[in-house]
């Protein structure tokens, strides 16, 4: 489960250096909008180079439609990277298509088949919001979804996309519901945008619980201090822990019971798939604590 993805220009050895320590469950080297045109060669050896310190090494390529984007795979590919984001897509198909070239790509450098996941950023062009039911059964490759407001806002002519407090506006929330949808729909991860302010640690932590008791599973951040936050906000207290233990032990004394109570509550199957989750995410940080 990765709760973190810090974004790092590919472009900056120093910015990867700092990234590296950030505590960060995954790092994604990016060769897309923080990367100008003319620097994107020399940023695409530099990826290929970090990628090799470390085996939880995303990539976000540029659009799949774009000239650079076999540009990014082919300079990347042989360093095989954990994934790769794929920004803008117009659908599903993308995936579909990027999954086919990983296919050719990993055969070339002697590399697993299918070891190499996909991340799409999948609500950043108006006409992808109205087929995200695609990405159900898309591809075995796909490990997650997130989504994206700047595109999206800009695309349609809006002059801002969060109200005074900050809050996302209502097309916004749609696109961040839907893409949350998707993700549960198609079995992978939801990770939310990112937060820019990130100086407002404050903010933050409270957008981050939001974001873990709406059901993401993670986060996107830009810079190294967000990266604590984000791992605290979406790691399960120590009584949250306890209470789904005892519900799954509820439950399993009692294998053939459709509604149990516990503290006075009514519980039910779907309790206990929600703790269930909570138990796996538990072990799977306790095991990722151990090994780092």
């Amino acid at each position: 489960m990765i709760r973190s993805f810090l974004f790092v220009p590919a472009d900056s050895e120093r910015k990867i250096r700092k990234a590296s320590s950030a505590g960060a469950d995954a790092l994604i080297y990016d060769l897309e909008d923080s990367v100008i045109a003319a620097a994107r060669p020399d940023a695409r050896k530099i990826a290929a180079a970090a990628i090799h310190e470390r085996d939880d090494a995303w990539v976000r390529i540029n659009p799949l439609d774009s000239e650079d984007a076999d540009l990014d795979l082919d300079a990347v590919m042989p360093a095989s990277p954990a994934g790769i984001v794929l920004p803008k897509p117009e659908s599903a198909a993308d995936v579909i298509d990027l999954a086919a070239r990983l296919d050719e790509l990993e055969q070339a450098s002697d590399i697993s088949r299918g070891s190499t996941g996909i991340l799409a950023i999948c609500t950043e062009r108006p006409e992808a919001l109205f087929s995200l039911g695609g990405y159900v059964g898309a591809t075995e490759r796909l490990a997650a979804l997130s989504w994206g407001a700047e595109d999206l806002s800009a695309a349609v002519g809006a002059t801002r996309n969060r109200d005074e407090r900050g809050d996302w506006l209502a097309p916004y929330q749609l696109a961040r519901s839907l893409c949350l949808f998707a993700a549960a729909a198609a079995g992978v991860g939801a990770i939310d945008t990112v937060y820019t302010d990130y100086r407002n640690s404050d903010g933050l932590a409270n957008y981050a619980s939001i974001a873990r008791r709406d059901g993401f599973s993670g986060m996107l951040a830009i810079h190294p201090a967000q990266v604590e936050i984000i791992n605290t906000a979406f790691m399960p207290t120590a009584d949250e822990v306890a209470r789904a233990e005892r519900v799954v032990a509820l439950f399993a004394d009692n294998p053939d019971a459709g509604t149990l109570g516990m503290d006075g509550e009514m519980i039910d199957r779907p309790h206990l798939l929600q703790a269930e989750r909570i138990v796996e995410l538990a072990k799977s940080l306790r095991k990722k604590q151990k090994q780092g």
